[in-house]
């Protein structure tokens, strides 16, 4: 790696020198207000230039402004002199906008400048080879996704890519120049005097490495960003055409430009655990170099799973049920389900199960969800279940047949924390839950799904509502007026209280505004209101006369019986021939001391063990291996007293039951099961892992069924 001092216009001129943004690299992103801070520096450059030259005397007295580094890679293999830009792309388009801006001013006569070469100059040394044909003429080649809206700049009648950060600021650039705040010659000599560290790198270096330590802080770029650079970069430059074309353009294209997010879900299935936002580039980078895993394999199995995830996140399933499921679970943001739906859409995919089976999978699934939202159930647990579900539903038989069944099971097996709320639990809740007060995303939910249930004449309720044509209507009101007091009878008070935000008392209308506080008779009869209302919501309520205690209680069974069959129960007759297996987390409070552990999870990983001291041994080794120094410190320490420190010496002969992970450094495995699990959670806490990716599955000791 070579680093040389020179000035940014010196970099980029030249006729035959080609800059081209490798294809990994992002989208240029600059805003207006970073294209106004650059030319406010530029003005500023030229202000300080004339202080300096009145005080000197000197006309020729320059500025320098230091504009960063621009680190790039040669392509010895092109026709021209090409470098491609590893970090600087920003800056080094910026200013080629400039440049045009003043180069398209000055052809149209709309400024004037000393120089009457400065337009051919500028065009011809810094922006285009004027020889080659009009295709590979301009000397900046940008990413696919803003090439065409940065070509169409240089094209005199073509219509602009108005949406484009490139047309938005080169119309920036364009019109601020006009105002003449410094001249074109002024501001030529601007972009002239900017400095930048020309960095090239040669064979020996690592690109990959170079660009992780220029953007260490992880502002400038996404997950997805880094994710993208580690998989291409390193690639031949043909080689990077050929993956991004195939492949990971069409991954950004599946997932909404949202690699981020689904890599995530990706990595939730390889490894078993859900990495922080923050490191899904890390762990992606982890994975990838544990297990060897060959790049263009990589891609295939990211864009399989990328056509899936299209349909859970666009609902294109070609099924009117499953794409309608898959809409409301978006619309009440549960996407801790996706790995668990991804997997089911890959079996379907592979014709392992059917599209039948994912209907019933799909909706148990919403089922049990949704009892678990109106039943107020932590969702804290949900991500660990949803993330073993698959694996638990195939360990039943080592297969996936009778898939749809087995997951019924599983739910309903689920128990205290993550159980499914049977119908006595969920109409309890559904009955008296202040539904009013509940968030805006489930009160939708609710509203859509107990009008349009089992109607082919379904109403666009989600549509109505983002729009406000729709709101939440009560039919006794929040207020009451004396009318409603007298029609409520002496028990008002009661009745209002206990009430006024449960579900029995509430429906939807587009006339809330002008419902107010009439009376019941009034809403029911008015122009546009119940009696005329198209909602099927509203059809009981033209059957009653008043508005009270009794008609609460009659319009609350109604709604309770039609939840029922909304947010079915499920029921299955499948049962395992084998022993049931459970599971827990190294998070789960739980006594283990009796149990019998047949398995762990980690990392993705299932390993058979025949103890837990040999579970023990090998969570240490592996936690030893991904970095030494934690236990070496602890080991070390001279005061013993507490835990972890008095079960790992570098002394053989301060510990009983040994565990030798390196030359001095031991570990006491003559410990019970309860004593195992907590110092497991030391280590973790030292290691800053999470609990619940650590998953010990222990043996059923009930008789077999």
């Amino acid at each position: 790696m070579k680093g040389t001092e020179t000035k940014l216009m010196k970099y980029m001129e030249g006729a035959n020198k080609r800059i081209s943004i490798p294809i990994y690299q992002r989208n240029y992103d600059w805003k207006i207000e970073n294209c106004k801070r650059l030319y406010d520096d530029l003005i500023a450059i030229i202000k300080k230039r004339s202080e300096k030259r009145e005080q000197t005397d000197n006309v020729d007295e320059q500025v320098s402004h230091f504009f960063g580094c621009i680190v790039s890679t040669y392509n010895p293999k092109s026709y021209y002199e090409e470098f491609y830009v590893i970090d600087g792309q920003q800056r080094i388009t910026t200013v080629t906008l400039i440049l045009l801006a003043m180069y398209n001013l000055l052809k149209q006569d709309k400024i004037v400048s000393e120089d009457k070469n400065l337009k051919d100059k500028i065009y011809e040394i810094y922006l285009v080879d004027k020889w080659k044909p009009a295709n590979k003429r301009i000397k900046l080649k940008l990413v696919k996704g803003d090439r065409s809206a940065f070509n169409k700049l240089f094209e005199e009648k073509s219509e602009q890519i108005k949406g484009s950060n490139l047309t938005i600021n080169y119309n920036y650039f364009y019109e601020r120049i006009q105002k003449m705040e410094i001249s074109v010659d002024e501001l030529f000599e601007a972009l002239i005097s900017l400095e930048i560290i020309d960095i090239k790198l040669d064979d020996n270096d690592d690109p990959q490495m170079i660009f992780e330590s220029l953007n260490s802080t992880g502002l400038a770029l996404s997950e997805g960003d880094k994710i993208r650079n580690y998989v291409l970069m390193n690639l031949s430059p043909k080689k990077q055409e050929e993956y991004y074309e195939n492949y990971w353009y069409k991954i950004e294209k599946n997932t909404e430009y949202h690699v981020d997010l689904f890599i995530r879900d990706y990595l939730s299935i390889k490894r078993q655990l859900t990495p922080p936002m923050k490191r899904i580039y890390f762990e992606f980078r982890e994975y990838v170099q544990e297990n060897r895993i060959d790049i263009e394999l990589l891609l295939i199995d990211l864009l399989n799973y990328s056509q899936l995830y299209k349909i859970l996140i666009g609902g294109c399933a070609f099924d009117r049920e499953i794409d309608a499921c898959i809409e409301r679970l978006n619309r009440i943001e549960t996407t801790v389900i996706r790995p668990f739906f991804l997997e089911v859409l890959r079996l379907e995919n592979k014709g392992d199960i059917n599209k039948e089976d994912v209907k019933i999978v799909f909706q148990a699934v919403e089922n049990y969800l949704f009892r678990r939202i109106i039943c107020d159930l932590s969702t804290n647990r949900l991500n660990k279940v949803f993330l073993l579900l698959h694996r638990e539903i195939i360990r039943y038989d080592n297969t996936s047949k009778d898939y749809a069944e087995k997951l019924k099971y599983a739910l309903l097996s689920k128990k205290e924390g993550v159980r499914f709320p049977d119908d006595s639990e969920f109409l309890e809740a559904f009955s008296s839950r202040q539904v009013y007060n509940m968030r805006a995303k489930n009160k939708m939910y609710i509203f859509e799904r107990l009008e349009n249930f089992k109607t082919r004449e379904d109403k666009d309720i989600y549509r109505h509502f983002d729009e406000g044509d729709y709101s939440v209507e009560h039919i006794m009101p929040q207020k009451l007026s004396p009318q409603w007091v007298e029609s409520l009878g002496s028990n008002y008070r009661s009745i209002h209280e206990t009430w006024l935000h449960r579900i029995a008392n509430l429906t939807i209308t587009a006339y809330n505004s002008r419902y107010g506080n009439y009376s019941f008779q009034e809403k029911r009869d008015m122009s546009n209101g119940f009696k005329e209302s198209g909602i099927r919501l509203n059809q009981l309520l033209t059957t009653y006369e008043d508005w009270g205690e009794k008609q609460l209680i009659e319009r609350n069974d109604f709604l309770k019986k039609r939840a029922l069959k909304t947010w079915e129960y499920p029921t299955t007759s499948y049962e395992p021939f084998k022993k049931q297996i459970d599971y827990v987390t190294l998070d789960d409070e739980i006594d283990l001391t009796g149990k019998t552990i047949i398995s762990y999870t980690y990392l993705g990983l299932d390993r058979d063990v025949k103890s837990w001291i040999e579970m023990y041994e090998e969570v240490i080794k592996y936690l030893y291996s991904r970095d030494s120094s934690v236990i070496i410190e602890i080991a070390t320490q001279e005061d013993k007293n507490g835990l972890p420190y008095s079960y790992f010496s570098d002394r053989k002969e301060n510990l009983r039951y040994v565990l030798e992970l390196d030359d001095g450094i031991y570990a006491e495995k003559n410990t019970s099961t309860n004593t195992k699990i907590i110092l497991l959670r030391r280590l973790f806490e030292f290691y800053d892992l999470d609990f619940s990716d650590l998953v010990f599955y222990l043996k059923d000791d009930s008789k077999n069924k």
